[in-house]
């Protein structure tokens, strides 16, 4: 059976009846004239249809309870308010936020809890009710708020978590680490659907606020609990905010980090490419230079018979003074066009 607790509570705040079934609870509720809180874990259709059947909870909204994976909201049906907040953990090792749902539908003399994970711990929102029986006494809406604090209490350990890891990639950002990008983006895709699930909260809580008479004590202050869960919602928006501008920046400046890296790289290809093509040119330079007398000493040195200037006595100088006026030309050539 999905029924986790099943209680009775009379106006003063205590604990008066633990029904053993649902139909009991009916019966039990219209003796003690309190309100009933039923939790329930993964309730199947059947079980989910005979709560609504006792407590007359609209299809659409049994229908939401039962499919799951609902954003977070608040809607009316009649004197019956459907609600849907996400719970939050941070899985720290996989770098994840970790997503629940609970659904809750609230009425005049009965709440009615859903949970679809196994996170928050929901039996402690009732035990902490129950050792404040002037705030349970305040019916269906302090089960509500307890709840609701609960699980914004539960978001600030998720924030602190999204931080240390983004301070851990402010430092890892200089040091080169191709990772480093997509660590960033997947982040930013977790913090993204934080926000969607701590942002509709504040309207949420103001519109529950907002249909308090303001006259009556018990009203007045479950409107000051509310409000201060909100201020805690606000908070936080605002905290995730920034560490979303944060990853923003954080991608901006990998990118420009990632182009200067680039540029120097091709700069120092540059200046390795000019530098070789110095040594080219020097190379080429004195080959060129060695090339007249290596020729002009090449084809004298085939010795055939009757070349011109062989038997001549000053043929041999000549042909020396010829190869070192062109490897003088040459060098002087080359060094006015900064080759040598």
């Amino acid at each position: 059976m999905a029924v986790i607790d099943n209680a009775i509570y009379a106006s003063d705040g205590h604990r008066v009846a633990t029904p053993a079934s649902l139909d009991a609870t009916w019966e039990a509720l219209g003796e003690h004239h309190g309100f009933a809180w039923i939790g329930l874990y993964r309730p199947d259709e059947g079980e989910l249809g005979a709560v609504a059947a006792e407590f007359g909870l609209h299809e659409l909204a049994v229908e939401d309870a039962l499919s799951g994976h609902q954003r977070a909201k608040l809607e009316q049906y009649a004197d019956t308010r459907f609600i849907v907040l996400r719970p939050a953990r941070y899985i720290d090792s996989d770098e994840r936020v970790e997503f629940g749902e609970v659904h809750l539908f609230v009425g005049a003399n009965f709440v009615v809890v859903i949970r679809h994970a196994e996170a928050p711990d929901l039996a402690r929102v009732r035990r902490r009710l129950e050792h404040e029986p002037e705030l349970l006494a305040r019916g269906p809406l302090a089960v509500l708020y307890g709840i609701v604090d609960r699980i914004v209490d539960d978001y600030v350990p998720v924030i602190a978590g999204l931080e240390n890891d983004i301070d851990e990639i402010e430092e890892q950002l200089f040091t080169g680490d191709s990772t480093v990008a997509k660590r960033i983006y997947d982040l930013s895709g977790e913090v993204m659907e934080f926000q969607r699930a701590v942002k509709p909260l504040a309207d949420m809580i103001e519109t529950v606020r907002g249909r308090l008479p303001e006259s009556e004590t018990a009203s007045l202050e479950l409107r000051r609990s509310f409000r201060d869960v909100a201020d805690h919602v606000i908070r936080i928006t605002d905290k995730a905010d920034e560490l979303r501008q944060t990853l923003q920046n954080a991608l901006s400046v990998n990118a420009t980090l990632v182009a200067q890296r680039q540029n120097d790289e091709m700069q120092r290809l540059s200046e390795t490419s000019v530098k070789q093509a110095e040594q080219t040119k020097k190379i080429s330079s004195w080959a060129a230079i060695l090339f007249a007398p290596s020729l002009i000493a090449g084809v004298y040195g085939m010795n055939f018979h009757g070349m011109p200037e062989l038997s001549w006595p000053f043929g041999y100088p000549l042909a020396v003074l010829v190869m070192v006026a062109f490897s003088v030309t040459l060098y002087l050539v080359f060094k006015a066009r900064s080759w040598l």
